[in-house]
């Protein structure tokens, strides 16, 4: 729970349940994490949103004008709709209005709009989408990135994508040394792929990390790798496929248990059991992904985030903004660059 009182810029008009789960998780975050709550979106279906679910709360509505399209060109949409919800979400950042923005609209708008709007922090060449999965540890996440920001990566990318992620795994996870990963076809410095093989070299050598080696994919979950860096292209196959493991796992539990009165009994002895199982393993509980690399806090949520998840990918944007996420990364690149220009003099 943060212990400052963050101002969070919510999208209220990305999603597919858009306003009204986006609106009854945000009201819900700043009843119970103690936040300030914008909701940026069309100022009448919004407020009947908020009279719907909490008639008496008091919540600031920023109006704006549309929303960007799931089947628009990013570029293109931000700039035929310059007061879209997204992009009026981010200028209150620019604007120090709030610390923070979460959506669950149109991903490559949100990355998009973070770019123009905040830009990128000095010393990063692309941002990435860092998203939790699960381990086979329980209380233990391992953090994967990139997971759609970047389909095609250059080696510099990876090392700067693991840079972050170590960052983000210190202060958010509370990871002592956090461990990095390649994901990578086999666990040979000599496995892989021109990319795989130019990345090894390049984390081998970081000194802001502590590079353990490749993790190929039956690791990712292992518990034995905190952050796994890999192109956006892969990375985002992975997370589809860790999000459709997760529902086939729950939906093979209720087939699977037993039927009748002895099946009910059953099923209600294990029901505090199925509950973990199913907070472990559903992304929902997670709320969003972290846009690591942009002057600013954005959170990139599931574009079927209902209430819950909106109140967690609420919570994860308070989270950032109090362990000061990107002004750590700015700062540790400062340092790299700083470090850099000494040993070229």
């Amino acid at each position: 729970m943060p212990v400052s009182r963050a101002r969070i810029a919510i999208d209220a008009m990305g999603g597919d349940y858009a306003p009204d789960e986006i609106v009854a998780g945000a009201l819900r975050a700043q009843e119970e994490l103690g936040v300030d709550i914008l909701l940026v979106g069309d100022s009448e279906q919004v407020s009947t949103s908020v009279k719907k679910h909490s008639p008496s709360a008091s919540v600031e509505v920023v109006p704006s004008e549309g929303a960007i399209e799931m089947h628009e060109e990013p570029l293109i949409a931000l700039r035929r709709k310059p007061k879209s919800s997204i992009n009026v979400a981010m200028d209150l950042v620019k604007q120090g209005r709030a610390d923070a923005v979460v959506s669950a609209g149109h991903s490559g708008a949100a990355m998009a709009a973070a770019l123009l709007r905040l830009g990128r922090i000095k010393g990063v060449d692309r941002p990435a989408i860092g998203a939790l999965l699960p381990t086979m540890i329980p209380g233990k996440q391992v953090l994967l990135l990139d997971v759609g920001a970047n389909v095609d990566c250059r080696p510099k990318f990876l090392d700067q994508f693991a840079t972050m992620g170590s960052i983000y795994s210190q202060f958010i996870l509370e990871t002592e040394d956090p461990k990095i990963g390649l994901l990578n076809i086999g666990e040979e410095e000599s496995k892989g792929n021109e990319l795989a093989l130019r990345a090894h070299e390049l984390l081998k050598v970081n000194p802001n990390i502590n590079f353990v080696g490749n993790a190929e994919g039956r690791d990712v979950l292992s518990g034995h790798f905190d952050v796994v860096v890999c192109d956006g292209y892969a990375g985002n196959a992975l997370l589809k496929f860790a999000e459709a493991v997760g529902e086939f796992v729950v939906q093979i539990l209720r087939e699977e248990l037993p039927q009748g009165i002895r099946g009910k009994v059953g099923t209600a002895l294990l029901m505090p059991n199925l509950r973990r199982i199913k907070q472990r393993i559903d992304h929902a509980e997670h709320g969003g992904a972290l846009l690591l690399g942009v002057d600013g806090i954005c959170i990139i949520s599931h574009g079927s985030s209902q209430a819950p998840s909106i109140f967690n990918a609420i919570r994860l944007a308070a989270e950032a903004v109090d362990h000061q996420v990107s002004d750590r990364i700015r700062g540790c690149y400062q340092k790299m660059m700083a470090s850099t220009s000494k040993g070229e003099r």
